[in-house]
């Protein structure tokens, strides 16, 4: 073998490295008590070769500390701020303030509002928001960089299975379908919220945990061995069916509780659903539907205390404010 083709197999072999770290964030929220510092954080994410990191804010403090870490960033604008968005000018100054001054920290995505419902008041500003940090990124010539997207909740869809029949609500077709215009326009993906725990949960409910936990090992009558799949091809049916067939979908939050009291939530399922999914996603399988890999952020870093009801809101966390870690999982 000559040392060219050797070099060559050397930096595929990194490359592919480099793609599956990248395949897997966390989400840092900050609802907590006596959680470690912006820096601090950023040094456990390192220490653990986590390679994304959804923030649902712009933390100054954590961005500050993410210069120069090449850990890949989704950055959500405020949930306060987002009628804002509606004056171009803002929307100019926002990303000036939190984009282009932190161009050595790798901003991916922008998600203008997250889990938004068209009954919600700020339905009204979302896509007004993503047409006016486009135009913004653009400006700033980082169009090729960063995308701008939403973060949509699993609700906004009926029918999910089987996958196939997967369709958003008619009440949601008016709201989603020009953000999703407007995705395909802009080569951004869709953001979904996408939690097996939740489908799980209902005491009505007939799914199978093993089929949540990514346990089952044969294929259920639609062809599926686990939910995670089955809820994203649910999407990807539903955007075929409303003119997007070939929008990809980056799942920005999924997780499960290791307590709370409801059912399933307790440290077992929650360690074996998230090294699951990890192992899932890093091992770049496909789903049935969409034959592409899968990005997903997990749910969350730290579990955040100061969160409303219901109770397993408060046990989502991957790592305790000590730093060390909740489950013996690894993100390897």
């Amino acid at each position: 073998m000559s040392s060219i083709v050797l070099l060559l197999l050397i930096l595929s072999s990194i490359a592919l490295q480099f793609t599956a770290v990248k395949s897997i964030g966390v989400c840092y929220g900050v609802n907590g008590d006596h959680l470690p510092s912006g820096q601090e954080v950023i040094d456990l994410y390192k220490s653990h070769g986590i390679g994304g990191m959804r923030i649902y804010y712009p933390d100054e403090q954590a961005l500050q500390a993410l210069r120069r870490s090449n850990i890949e960033v989704l950055l959500d604008v405020a949930k306060e701020n987002l009628s804002s968005l509606s004056d171009p000018a803002y929307a100019n100054r926002w990303v000036k303030n939190f984009v282009v001054a932190y161009s050595d920290v790798n901003i991916r995505y922008i998600a203008v509002g997250n889990e938004i419902s068209p009954s919600d008041g700020e339905a009204k500003y979302i896509l007004r928001g993503m047409q006016n940090i486009q135009k913004a990124i653009s400006a700033a010539n980082l169009q090729g960089k960063v995308k701008v997207s939403t973060a949509i909740k699993m609700d906004l869809l009926e029918n999910t299975y089987p996958p196939r029949n997967g369709k958003f609500k008619d009440p949601a077709t008016t709201y989603i379908k020009p953000i999703i215009d407007f995705l395909v326009n802009n080569g951004s993906p869709l953001l979904a919220n996408a939690y097996p725990y939740f489908a799980y949960s209902p005491p009505s409910s007939p799914i199978h945990l093993d089929f949540a936990l990514f346990k089952q090992g044969t294929n259920d009558p639609a062809g599926y061995q686990n939910l995670f799949d089955a809820m994203l091809d649910s999407i990807y049916y539903a955007l075929e069916k409303i003119g997007a067939p070939n929008l990809q979908v980056v799942v920005s939050e999924s997780g499960w509780p290791s307590d709370g009291g409801a059912k399933g939530a307790n440290v077992n399922n929650a360690s074996t659903y998230y090294q699951n999914l990890i192992k899932h996603v890093k091992g770049g399988i496909r789903t049935p539907k969409h034959n592409a890999p899968i990005k997903t952020y997990l749910f969350a870093m730290f579990d955040e205390n100061k969160k409303p009801d219901p109770p397993t809101e408060r046990h989502f966390g991957l790592f305790n404010p000590d730093k060390s870690p909740k489950y013996g999982i690894s993100f390897n």
